[in-house]
């Protein structure tokens, strides 16, 4: 039987108050695991944080950071292990895609950018790993994206960043593995988040569209003929960090509906 129960282990999700991050959340509590998240408003920590998983060992707890700040991940990570302990799964989900011009990005762009994608994945998992060390039974999880290995003009520096994660991701898997800290990359493709919301009123406002008219279109162009959802890439998420997935490390698993073989 695929054991997903995890029962017993602390969580870490970066960057959890929407979309994938709080699938993620969620799921992973109602799989067992006591969670701790981030996000940088107040509202949307409260509102996660009052979930109710469906597993009685799992639970919730809801921390206000600014990842790209590294006081701010210093503190969000003491305070974790004050309330919880430490944590045996880390989920590195934070960050932004702006969409803007080679051209006109000040090399203050790239720097905030890799601050915020890359060193706050670095800053959450150098603090965690000797503890991971010590306990023989750990996950990591870098949620980078299909523009990884699919990089587009528009979201140059975004791309950058991910591929930087997973090329990390890959490179902790061979230093760490031989003690059972296993590190796994996934790669989400078009998902539906208000963060694609936001851009297709853009580009609808732009062209004279609408926002569906926008979503259809991109749809379109995957495989399946449909957006994926936040708990597609959170089911992902949790498969890598259960004991079904312990033979798993190193590997970059893309969730995008077969997009990125047909780009």
């Amino acid at each position: 039987m695929l054991d997903l129960d995890l029962s017993g282990h602390t969580a870490i999700v970066t960057g959890a108050s929407l979309g994938i991050g709080a699938a993620a959340v969620r799921q992973l509590a109602d799989h067992g695991a006591r969670v701790a998240f981030c996000a940088r408003h107040d509202d949307g920590v409260a509102a996660l944080s009052q979930y109710a998983p469906e597993s009685a060992s799992g639970a919730v707890h809801g921390y206000v950071a600014d990842m790209a700040d590294p006081d701010s991940v210093a503190t969000f990570l003491a305070s974790v292990g004050a309330d919880i302990g430490p944590a045996d799964i880390v989920v590195n989900n934070v960050g932004a895609s702006p969409s803007r011009n080679f051209l006109y990005m000040s090399d203050d762009d790239w720097e905030d950018l890799f601050q915020l994608n890359l060193m706050s994945a670095v800053r959450c998992t150098r603090h965690c790993l000797p503890a991971m060390r010590a306990q023989k039974w750990d996950r990591i999880v870098m949620v980078a994206s299909g523009a990884a290995l699919y990089p587009g003009a528009a979201l140059i520096d975004y791309a950058a960043t991910k591929a930087a994660m997973v090329a990390t991701g890959k490179a902790l898997a061979g230093k760490y593995g031989p003690d059972n800290v296993l590190v796994n990359s996934v790669l989400p493709g078009l998902i539906h988040t208000a963060m694609w919301d936001r851009a297709a009123d853009e580009v609808a406002e732009a062209t004279g569209g609408t926002r569906q008219g926008v979503l259809d279109g991109n749809a379109a162009r995957v495989p399946l003929g449909r957006y994926g959802t936040a708990d597609e890439v959170a089911a992902v998420i949790v498969f890598l960090c259960s004991d079904a997935a312990s033979y798993m490390n190193g590997a970059t698993i893309v969730v995008d509906g077969g997009e990125g073989g047909h780009i």
